[in-house]
């Protein structure tokens, strides 16, 4: 009897223990893939952020430019204010642009709209 005893928990054991790696295997690819998710979206972040502080400063360098062109007008300046004021729009405009751009890489720091889509469909 002691030793059906002895059988029965060491086929039980061996039974369980067989049953392991399956979910285990599984659970590190799942973290595997977690980590490039989460790389993959600390790049992206990284690359919006340098994109968007290049933005911001075309940008303040633009308005400041027109700023100042705006100023000179009516004075003794009068073409040089004018040209400021076109040349200082446009560097404006474009470093607006760039830090428009910027917002694409956040987009694909959290994956397509599709995916994400996924994800809250199934969460629900």
């Amino acid at each position: 009897m002691k030793h059906c005893l002895i059988l029965l928990f060491a086929f039980s054991y061996f039974t369980i223990s067989a049953q392991q790696p399956e979910g285990v295997e599984e659970l590190k690819k799942e973290i595997l893939q977690l980590k490039v998710d989460v790389q993959a979206i600390k790049l992206n972040l990284v690359k919006g952020e340098k994109k968007f502080k290049r933005g911001i400063f075309v940008a303040t360098l633009g308005y400041s430019i027109t700023i100042a062109g705006g100023l000179m007008l009516g004075r003794e300046n009068d073409d040089l204010g004018k040209v400021l004021l076109v040349g200082g729009g446009a560097t404006g405009v474009t470093g607006t642009a760039m830090m428009l751009h910027a917002f694409n890489y956040l987009g694909r720091a959290g994956g397509s709209k599709r995916e994400q889509d996924m994800l809250y469909d199934k969460e629900q």
